[in-house]
This record gives C-alpha cells, structure tokens and sequence, in this order.
C-alpha cells in the first residue's frame, strides 16, 4: 500500500461515530465505545476532522443549529458543516450533493481529492464521489442497507474500503498514512 496524504477526513454523525439508523438530537446521541480513541488517533495525523452531517430537524424547528455543532466541538471535530434543509427544500448543501464538502473545501483551503469521507449512507458515497474525495463505508448505522438494498443508488461508484465500523475505518486511515510522518503539513 502507498503513502496516502490527507487534507482532510469529512466524518458523517448518525450511524457513523454513534446513534444508529436514525437521526438523534443532542442529548439522545450516544458514541459508539470506540469514537472517542478514534478521534484521538486520528487528531495525531495532524488532519483536519470535519464533522458533516443532514440534521432536517433544525429546520423543523425541533432543534438548533447551535446544539449540533457544540456537540460535535465536543467530540473533538475542528469543523462542523451541517445541512438544516428537508430533502424537498432543493439545497445544495444536503447530501447526497456535495455543498458542505465544497463549502469546506473554499473556507479552508483544502483539495478535496486528498480527503477522506466516512459514512454509513449512500449519499455520503454520492456526496464523497461527486468532489473526488476518497470513500470508506462503515457498515453501522445503516451501512448494511447502503451496501445492500440502497446499493442501486449509488452504482456509478465504489467504496474504497469497507469498514465493519468506525474503528476499523481508523485503522484503514492509519495504514494509508505510514511513511508520512517526515513530509506531513500541519494545516
């Protein structure tokens, strides 16, 4: 395996790093046991964590934009893009389309084909794809119905790696980045 370096990791909420299938407010999200080390581990690659998530509940108005993104300072993310829009809103920022991803992208400076995305949803593999960023698949959440029933949706595409969970999906990054440690760029 090649060295590998990442700009940035773009890391999906629900079903991802905690909850399950669906979308639960700050407050009712709980980690998974293995997010938190997770994080650590990757934090000491020297890598922007970006947290992006759909939370169609703000608009609703059954929760604040606020709410999610201290959360998320919390489990140690350096950045938040939330999309607040239901999926009939027509937004360019709700997966599966790329605008948080393009919105990150301009605000810091980064090449999105040196970034990873971590999802359990087809539309974290649409939106990932659609940029050029690379895409691992955890099968929580609702990763097994991505890669089974929903794989339809998505088929112009493949993962480049399937992780059983977040964890795994660390240790994949970790792997790719061996060997950078002298040239690595602290952003």
């Amino acid at each position: 395996m090649e060295a590998y370096r990442i700009d940035a990791i773009f890391i999906d909420r629900d079903g991802t790093i905690g909850g399950s299938d669906e979308a639960l407010y700050p407050g009712d999200f709980e980690l998974f046991s293995c997010t938190k080390t997770s994080i650590e581990r990757l934090k000491t690659l020297k890598t922007r964590l970006y947290g992006f998530t759909n939370q169609p509940g703000i608009s609703r108005g059954e929760v604040s934009r606020e709410e999610f993104e201290q959360e998320m300072k919390a489990f140690g993310f350096d950045g938040i893009y939330i999309c607040p829009h239901q999926h009939t809103e027509g937004c360019e920022c709700r997966k599966p389309k790329s605008g948080m991803l393009l919105k990150a992208a301009v605000e810091n400076q980064i090449e999105l084909t040196k970034c990873i995305v971590i999802g359990d949803r087809w539309s974290d593999m649409l939106a990932a794809y659609h940029v050029g960023c690379s895409k691992i698949l955890v099968l929580t959440g609702a990763g097994n119905d991505a890669l089974n029933k929903y794989r339809y949706k998505w088929s112009i595409t493949e993962p480049d790696y399937i992780a059983k969970d977040f964890e795994d999906a660390t240790d994949y990054i970790m792997n790719l980045t061996r060997g950078f440690e002298e040239d690595r760029v602290i952003l």
